[in-house]
């Protein structure tokens, strides 16, 4: 994955390793004091929706229905710019296919004037990510296998809530 040439928008999905700090570099901009990177790694246990820990994660495998994962993306940093007009760029990345624990899977960065801001869109932005994108994680643990937990219908972006991180000034 590359970054855009022009705009302020780097959305995408692939088998490559995430550029997480060519993600983050891409983000500073001389009107933006504050960049929030988000990397979601590959752990080494997971926990169902029972509340039970499954220890010895091997390795996740994700899918997607590509051809709307990146319109899915861009529905999301749409509604990132509505809800904080001052954002500067986002980049929205996500890795299909094997990976091991510690390997990044999502990055989600965001730059903006202050950091109240910088927090919020990205703490939403992956949070839409999540509600909305139509990707899914395959499990390997000691013992067993199998498709990742919080399955659910996809929402739309606008209606995934925004987490109030606090406040204060930069």
């Amino acid at each position: 994955m590359q970054p855009p040439v022009a705009g302020h928008s780097w959305l995408g999905v692939g088998a490559l390793a995430l550029p997480v700090a060519e993600a983050y570099d891409w983000c500073v901009q001389p009107h933006c004091g504050a960049v929030v990177l988000f990397s979601g790694t590959v752990r080494d246990h997971a926990v169902d929706d029972g509340g039970v820990v499954r220890t010895g994660v091997q390795h996740l495998t994700y899918e997607a229905y590509e051809e709307q994962v990146v319109p899915r993306f861009a529905a999301i940093e749409a509604e990132v710019r509505r809800r904080w007009p001052a954002t500067g760029r986002v980049a929205i990345l996500h890795r299909l296919g094997r990976m091991g624990v510690g390997e990044s899977s999502v990055v989600v960065v965001v730059s903006s004037a202050h950091r109240p801001e910088a927090f919020e869109a990205a703490r939403y932005a992956i949070d839409a990510l999540k509600a909305s994108a139509p990707i899914w994680k395959h499990e390997v643990w000691e013992g067993g296998e199998g498709w990742g937990t919080g399955a659910h219908e996809a929402v739309d972006p606008a209606a995934v809530p925004s987490a109030r991180i606090g406040g204060g000034a930069c």
